[in-house]
């Protein structure tokens, strides 16, 4: 299963069901956890950290 198909089945849910309301919220998780994994070997690591 490709994670485009995961993708698409997750817009068809939202479409289906009228569950906009989780849209920002997964993508606001989405976003938090690419900048935790691309900062992770930077200097900026330890910056990212202290906001949690």
């Amino acid at each position: 299963m490709s994670k485009l198909s995961i993708l698409s089945e997750f817009w068809q849910f939202l479409k289906v069901r009228k569950k906009w309301w989780l849209a920002p919220i997964v993508f606001f998780l989405l976003l938090l956890s690419m900048i935790i994994y691309f900062t992770q070997g930077s200097a900026l690591a330890p910056f990212i950290y202290t906001l949690f």
